[in-house]
């Protein structure tokens, strides 16, 4: 049983970061709420096989070219060719069941890309916020909340959500000690968890997407607990867990 303070939650803001929270004993969790990790929990959520997440168009393309559905975005546009783009609405349905599908976006499958060689990693959302809490806290390990931003530049969803798991964690738990930046989400998400899309109203990417005619996307990334599918890194696979 951990003594009290125990574990360590910090918080990387952007994937160039990443090598400063660097440790491969820890969890990372990916967070890429508009919409890489959304969009993933919700594939899972509706019975796809594995994923396999990859840094380039050009792996997409090559894992198409071997016969395997492929997802692929860039400046949150579905890129062209490709069977899916990012948004949680192309992975619902019997269309995916069963299948392994490969996925490129611009932001969350970078973050993945950096920080596969950590003991483990999972991927996070609003969508699988409790049954992700749950799953960490079984680990007992050391916890780095990575998120993706936009770009390699700070996004206001991110951190957000990165919030909510430091506060569930938090309260279900009395074994881990906060760093800074993991305290100062914890007082972000203090502030914006009671309308958190109004809270969001101004973030670069929410206007990002609401110029692309989005908006439905937004709306249901915010979604509590949808899914209770946890999503982890095994090899080159995503698998639920």
């Amino acid at each position: 049983m951990n003594e009290k303070g125990s574990l360590k939650i910090d918080a990387c803001f952007s994937p160039f970061l990443y090598d400063i929270y660097r440790d491969d004993e820890s969890i990372v969790v990916v967070i890429d709420i508009f919409r890489a990790t959304s969009a993933i929990c919700v594939a899972f959520h509706h019975g796809v096989d594995k994923m396999i997440p990859v840094a380039t168009v050009e792996e997409a393309a090559e894992y198409k070219r071997q016969g395997f559905l492929a997802g692929a975005e860039r400046d949150a546009k579905k890129v062209d060719g490709f069977d899916f783009g990012n948004s949680p609405y192309d992975y619902m349905g019997e269309h995916v069941k069963g299948k392994t599908i490969a996925l490129t976006t611009t932001n969350g499958t970078q973050a993945i890309a950096v920080s596969k060689d950590a003991h483990r990693v999972v991927i996070g959302s609003f969508l699988n916020l409790s049954a992700l809490c749950k799953w960490i806290i079984r680990q007992n390990r050391d916890v780095v909340l990575l998120c993706s931003g936009w770009k390699n530049k700070f996004n206001l969803e991110d951190a957000l959500f990165a919030g909510a798991v430091i506060e569930e964690l938090l309260t279900n738990s009395d074994s881990y000690k906060l760093g800074d930046g993991g305290l100062a989400l914890k007082y972000l998400f203090q502030i914006g968890k009671d309308r958190p899309v109004k809270f969001l109203n101004y973030s670069s990417h929410k206007e990002r997407l609401i110029q692309l005619n989005l908006k439905r996307d937004i709306r249901f990334c915010l979604n509590l607990n949808y899914t209770e599918v946890v999503p982890v890194l095994k090899g080159k696979y995503l698998i639920a867990e």
